[in-house]
């Protein structure tokens, strides 16, 4: 399954070349890792052929409720250190549709539509949240490979990733005659430009090495509200076990710059900073080009900004490989 199936990266779970971000978003709760790969595996470039994927997150983070004037909901610093304590509370689940199609072993075309479910909890207030998010456009296009391996296809190559998080999510909700706060909207509302390199390296038949890096500069949206720009790295080893049956076992990087919370450039404190996440995961194939996937991101070390919490990332998802 190897060599169809290499699920590395993830971050995303799931490309930190997502993408990402996705290539992972550019968010007060974006995740990190490389979903390109988490979904397509060494078989990206499998020409003439679909991969049909859907994955599913679940993501949480508690963070210090700022409001750059003072007013309701985003105007005001509270910091546990002034003896106050007040946070907010974001809860979401995603739902990703991903369609992708390679041409002559060297280019990939990607789309992928994310669907939010948010919560967001400040105090006794609750603000629940759905609707479509930004989808991403990418390519990806394969700069170098070595010569086939006995029973392996390609040993070795270098791709790289460009590509544009659109502004088509939903970002403009209102509730009781006012706009939601930022942190709850589906969308950014920005379009973000992204781009980035990833190395595969198979091993033998049972074992792949897989790296990459990508950066993410993000626009403004039409409230102002700029997201930090994203840097994001990514190693995993992979092993088959069974037939069936791999393991994945990676480290995610994520460094972002503060929030712009407003025109006059005024940052949130509570937002940016780098992590550290190890993400196992298992990889189960299913037959007939029908794959599954589980896996936990883990936070192991954070140099987040001011009072930030971000918790374990849950991913799980199917990737069909089809062609007409």
């Amino acid at each position: 399954m190897l060599r169809y199936r290499f699920g590395a990266g993830a971050g995303l779970l799931s490309l930190a070349l997502s993408l990402p971000a996705p290539p992972a978003g550019a968010c007060s709760i974006c995740r990190c890792g490389d979903p390109t790969f988490n979904a397509l595996g060494s078989n990206v470039y499998a020409s003439g052929a679909f991969h049909l994927v859907l994955d599913w997150d679940h993501l949480s983070k508690e963070q210090g409720v700022f409001d750059p004037h003072g007013g309701h909901g985003a105007a005001r610093l509270v910091s546990r250190h002034a003896g106050h304590g007040e946070t907010e509370t974001l809860v979401e689940n995603r739902v990703t549709a991903t369609l992708s199609y390679a041409f002559a072993e060297r280019v990939n075309l990607v789309a992928r539509v994310p669907y939010s479910f948010k919560t967001l909890t400040e105090g006794e207030e609750v603000t629940d949240t759905n609707g479509f998010a930004d989808p991403d456009i990418y390519a990806l296009v394969r700069l170098w490979s070595s010569s086939f391996g006995p029973g392996l296809g390609r040993r070795t190559w270098i791709s790289a990733l460009a590509g544009v998080k659109t502004p088509w999510g939903k970002n403009a909700l209102v509730q009781d005659g006012q706009r939601v706060d930022e942190h709850a909207q589906p969308g950014t509302g920005s379009a973000d430009v992204f781009g980035g390199l990833a190395f595969l390296h198979l091993f033998d038949e049972r074992s792949a090495l897989f790296a990459s890096g990508q950066f993410r500069g993000t626009g403004s949206n039409d409230f102002a509200y700029r997201y930090g720009d994203i840097t994001l790295a990514n190693v995993a080893y992979e092993r088959k076990l069974t037939g069936w049956l791999d393991a994945v076992l990676e480290l995610n990087y994520r460094h972002a710059g503060r929030d712009r919370a407003d025109a006059e450039g005024i940052e949130d404190p509570n937002t940016g900073g780098s992590i550290l996440y190890l993400t196992p995961r298992v990889v189960v194939d299913l037959g007939k080009g029908l794959v599954a996937r589980v896996g936990v991101q883990i936070p192991t070390w954070k140099g987040l900004n001011g009072e930030q919490t971000e918790k374990a990332v849950v991913n799980a998802g199917v990737t069909y490989l089809f062609s007409f």
